[in-house]
C-alpha cells in the first residue's frame, strides 16, 4: 500500500486569515517502508513573513522572494500525492493550507477521507503523554540531532519513522504469529489443555533401501573401508 507522509510550513496559523503555505515536504511509503522517493518545494507566499513564524522555520521573505508560486508547482504536488492516504501530524492544519492553496489555483481539494492524523493516533496510543513530534521521536528513540528548526522535508522524514512506530513498529508486516486465545484456567488446570502431537515416523521403503545399497556398492575406495 502506498502512503505519503507530508508536512508544511506557513506564514501563520490561518489560511482564511491571509496566511499562506511556504514549504511542503513529502515522503513516499510503500507497505510502511520509505521508498527513497520524496518531493520538496519552497513557495513564494506573495506576502511578508511574520517574525514569530520565521523564528519557527527560519524562512525569511527575502529567501522566499525568488521561489516559485504555488500555482507553478501545483502539478508536481498533485502528481506526487496521487490518490493514496496522506499522513500528517495535526493533519487538519496541513490539509487546511494545502486545500486552501489548491482552491486558490482552481484545483479540486483533497478529500478528508484520505487524511491520516498521527496526532490523533498518538493520543489514543499514549493517553496523557506529550504528543508533539519531538516528544514522539524521543519516545521511539528517533534521532533529532539534525532538527534545529522546523523544516517540512526533515519533519516529514521524522514523522514517517514515528508513523511506522505508531502503527506497529518496523516489523509491522512480518506476521510470524497469530493472536492466541486468552487462557482463563488456573496453572493447575492448564496441563489439561495441552495436546501433544505424536512423533512422526520417517522410514525408508524397501525400494529406497535397495537403491541406497546399490549406490554405496559402486563407490570407489570409500573412507569407511580404510578404517
Amino acid at each position: 500500500m502506498r502512503e505519503i507522509v507530508f508536512d508544511t510550513e506557513t506564514t501563520g496559523l490561518s489560511f482564511p486569515g491571509g496566511d499562506r503555505l511556504v514549504e511542503i515536504g513529502c515522503i513516499e511509503l510503500v507497505n510502511r517502508v520509505p521508498t527513497g522517493r520524496h518531493l520538496h518545494r519552497y513557495v513564494n507566499p506573495e506576502r511578508d513573513m511574520p517574525a514569530e513564524a520565521e523564528r519557527v522555520h527560519g524562512l525569511s521573505a527575502r529567501f522566499l522572494s525568488d521561489k516559485p508560486l504555488f500555482a507553478d508547482v501545483v502539478e508536481d504536488i498533485i502528481e506526487f500525492l496521487g490518490d493514496c492516504p496522506l499522513v500528517a501530524h495535526n493533519a487538519g492544519f496541513d490539509f487546511a493550507f494545502l486545500n486552501g492553496e489548491l482552491t486558490r489555483c482552481g484545483r479540486p481539494v483533497i478529500h478528508h477521507g484520505r487524511m491520516v492524523d498521527t496526532l490523533a493516533i498518538a493520543r489514543v496510543k499514549h493517553p496523557g503523554a506529550k504528543h508533539t513530534l519531538d516528544a514522539l521521536c524521543s519516545r521511539y528513540g528517533i534521532d533529532l540531532s539534525a532538527r534545529t528548526l522546523h523544516g517540512a522535508l526533515l519533519d516529514a522524514q521524522l514523522l514517517a519513522q514515528v508513523y511506522v512506530e505508531l502503527t506497529g513498529g518496523r516489523q509491522i508486516t512480518l506476521g510470524l504469529a497469530v493472536d492466541a486465545p486468552v487462557m482463563r484456567e488456573t496453572p493447575a488446570e492448564l496441563p489439561n489443555r495441552v495436546h501433544v502431537r505424536p512423533a512422526r515416523q520417517f522410514l525408508a521403503s524397501a525400494a529406497e533401501l535397495e537403491r541406497h545399497a546399490a549406490f554405496v556398492s559402486g563407490l570407489e575406495d570409500p573412507l569407511w573401508a580404510a578404517a
